[in-house]
């Protein structure tokens, strides 16, 4: 999938390599602004359980 990815891409490799750096920053904004916001509410990481009774020292 890459190596097509990199195939499709136009211009020199220096140009494909900054063109691959601007195609991930944006998955990475797309990911952080809409797709974790959505998903952090049906994740359990709020749900936590501390049993009592233990000695912390």
């Amino acid at each position: 999938m890459y190596a097509w990815i990199w195939r499709q891409l136009p211009g020199s490799v220096w140009v494909k390599a900054l063109l691959s750096l601007v195609l991930v920053l944006a998955v990475v904004f797309v990911l952080f602004q809409w797709v974790f916001p959505w998903a952090e509410p049906l994740l359990p990481f709020n749900d936590v359980t501390v049993n009592g009774g233990g000695n912390a020292g």
